[in-house]
């Protein structure tokens, strides 16, 4: 007689809270999404507009209980911190000024944080940030959202295993045309916080996607970016903060780099491109061919390596959900990041080790980093273009 085996219990669900992310937010709904899809996760709480009757609109739409809907986010990370069932976790999906002054007033409360990047529009408050998270014990994640993707976490592996030798030159860009016209005038939501120096920070394109693209390079490489040279510049007339940066790049290691960064080059939607070399080989990656991971190595006919395919590292196996032939990408990419969030946040509340095989997560530094990027970036343009160290 074969005895039956018992199915395994499915790990319990978080109980998440959002500040940020309600009616005509674009980027609430995609974090929304992302934790739905591996069933890790429970909205049941949050403050999701500084208006308070969007606030409530935006939470009723939702179906979260209204009186866990919450007119300002210092109320709800007070009242969901002595709740016996209050939230574990919070999504923070609100422009980037809110950034630190909400993730303190979670993490004081020992509540953990799922973040969007940039970190905070200082690099003074990022430190502060960072020795909070220290203090707290709590997991902090940044919503790199890109380095989820298996065929980077395919070409991150392969370079770490030497397979295109000591790295000499990173190549990356991220391209988009939704700003080439004046749209913040127009009442967009989305273009008027991020051209507002006050929301967004010191910098406009290069902070919105160019911390991508610098995320991206050393995520990949494992290199550190430690000075830039920075050409800013602003073509639409009137506008207050930067929409095309052009950057050199000095890496550890000796490695040298470029980076384009554009949101007025048309014909661009989310044109987020990486190239690397090494002595050995090359690498090729496109966001918007996801699938696809171009290797080249010296003296060989370059070949392609796809998604699922023969040649699949185990690290990008491990986050791919759907056989070859069905594109996972932007929102997968997402989800995977608060997949392996979920681990490490359970792990802490069961006071045991997170599993070995999530993947590597940014976090706080990855956080202050590309803050430090950011000011480098604009002190250097400052100073017409004068190579700038970063701090960390």
């Amino acid at each position: 007689m074969v005895s039956a085996t018992a199915t395994p219990a499915a790990p319990r669900r978080i109980r998440l809270g959002m500040v940020g992310g309600g009616q005509g937010a674009f980027i609430g709904a995609v974090h929304r999404m992302a934790a739905r899809l591996d069933d890790r996760f429970e909205l049941v709480a949050g403050c999701l507009s500084g208006d308070p009757q969007r606030a409530r609109a935006s939470a009723a739409e939702l179906g979260l209980d209204p009186d866990r809907s919450y007119d300002d986010f210092e109320s709800m990370a007070r009242r969901e911190a002595r709740l016996a069932r209050g939230i574990e976790a919070v999504a923070i999906v609100t422009p980037n000024h809110l950034h630190a002054p909400v993730a303190r007033a979670f993490l004081r409360r020992g509540i953990h944080v799922i973040c969007d990047k940039p970190l905070t529009t200082s690099l003074r408050e990022a430190r502060r940030l960072r020795e909070l998270v220290a203090r707290s014990g709590c997991v902090f994640v940044l919503t790199h959202n890109y380095t989820a993707y298996p065929m980077i976490r395919q070409a991150r592996a392969m370079v770490a295993e030497g397979a295109l030798g000591a790295i000499r030159v990173v190549q990356v860009e991220y391209a988009q045309d939704w700003l080439a016209t004046p749209l913040e005038r127009t009442g967009h939501k989305q273009a008027e916080w991020r051209t507002d120096p006050a929301r967004a920070g010191p910098a406009g394109c290069i902070g919105d996607i160019g911390t991508h693209a610098a995320n991206l390079a050393c995520f990949v490489t494992g290199l550190s970016i430690e000075a830039v040279a920075a050409d800013l510049q602003t073509f639409v007339a009137g506008r207050a903060l930067d929409d095309n940066a052009h950057l050199l790049l000095r890496l550890s290691g000796g490695a040298r780099g470029m980076l384009w960064a554009s949101q007025v080059a048309p014909g661009n939607a989310n044109g987020l491109r990486l190239r690397v070399y090494g002595e050995k080989a090359g690498l090729e990656w496109a966001q918007e061919e996801p699938e696809l991971l171009r290797f080249s190595p010296l003296g060989e006919p370059p070949r392609t390596i796809r998604r699922a395919g023969p040649g699949t590292h185990p690290a990008a196996a491990r986050v791919s959900r759907i056989p070859a032939g069905h594109p996972e990408g932007y929102l997968e990419g997402f989800a995977t990041l608060y997949r392996e969030a979920a681990e490490l946040i359970l792990a802490r509340l069961e006071g045991r080790e997170p599993d070995r095989a999530r993947g590597p997560l940014p976090g706080i530094e990855e956080g202050v980093a590309g803050v430090a990027f950011i000011e480098a970036v604009v002190e250097s343009a400052r100073r017409g273009g004068r190579w700038v160290g970063l701090a960390r």
